[in-house]
């Protein structure tokens, strides 16, 4: 028995010793610097025609939005709402309702149940968290002229170009950057991320199987990354929340 356990932990340690070595070879060649681009003109012309591929005219006037995120966070947003905006995340059994920016003011409910102080204060918190990351997986290409951006050129060589986004502000890791990837027509087809929770540099993602949503608006909804696909199904857009199905008196509980 003392022998079988000796070898065993010796097969544990030898394979986290290759997971470390695997680890430290993948980062040091896939890592790639951030690109250094051009400011101006090229730059927004380049944006110009990546929302005007996505109709960003038919976003601006998308007053909400209802979609799930890999099946497991469920969202309403209307963004027709004071403050910012109201948004509903549910997953599990939690519901969270909040202003985006009065966010930290917002309620919860766990199994039906209203829930106050310190467990409150954490499940807004993640529901905050979950519709940052989750919106942007949707929603990005119409983010990319908010406050706190730059934008900028990228050649690419071989006459292709790119658009590189930093966001100096704004959800919850800023000083993220983000390389968009264009079809000929200005359509995003992918995009390489220099983001604070991702240790390799360069990191691509496809940005596929669009759809055109009720109000117009042509949204991906299938990203592949290396070996998994992130999924954003039950999809809704509308010019308010009863063109999605939803009563408009559905934020009544947020003050």
């Amino acid at each position: 028995m003392k022998r079988f356990l000796r070898i065993f932990f010796i097969i544990i340690a030898a394979l986290m010793v290759l997971a470390i070595v695997g680890g430290v070879y993948y980062y040091y060649r896939n890592d790639e610097p951030l690109p250094e681009g051009v400011e101006g003109p090229k730059a927004e012309q380049l944006a110009d025609k990546m929302l005007s591929a996505l109709n960003h005219t038919a976003w601006e006037q998308t007053g909400a939005l209802k979609w799930s995120f890999r099946g497991a966070h469920h969202y309403l947003w209307d963004r027709n709402a004071p403050n910012g905006g109201a948004v509903e995340v549910k997953w599990d059994a939690n519901v969270v309702q909040f202003y985006t920016e009065k966010y930290h003011e917002g309620i919860a409910k766990v199994q039906g149940e209203a829930v106050t102080g310190e467990a409150a204060k954490e499940l807004i918190e993640t529901a905050w968290g979950y519709f940052c990351n989750d919106s942007f997986w949707l929603i990005a290409p119409f983010k990319v002229r908010d406050p706190g951006t730059t934008r900028e050129w990228i050649d690419l060589g071989n006459s292709e170009e790119g658009l590189l986004v930093t966001y100096d502000s704004g959800g919850v890791t800023p000083g993220d950057s983000y390389l968009w990837l264009l079809d000929e027509d200005g359509t995003p087809k992918a995009w390489k991320m220099w983001v604070n929770i991702i240790p390799v540099g360069g990191v691509q993602a496809t940005w596929e199987n669009y759809i055109t949503a009720q109000s117009s608006i042509r949204l991906a909804t299938e990203h592949k990354m290396a070996a998994f696909t992130l999924e954003l199904t039950n999809i809704a857009a509308g010019t308010d929340l009863q063109r999605i199905g939803v009563s408009k008196n559905h934020f009544s509980e947020l003050k």
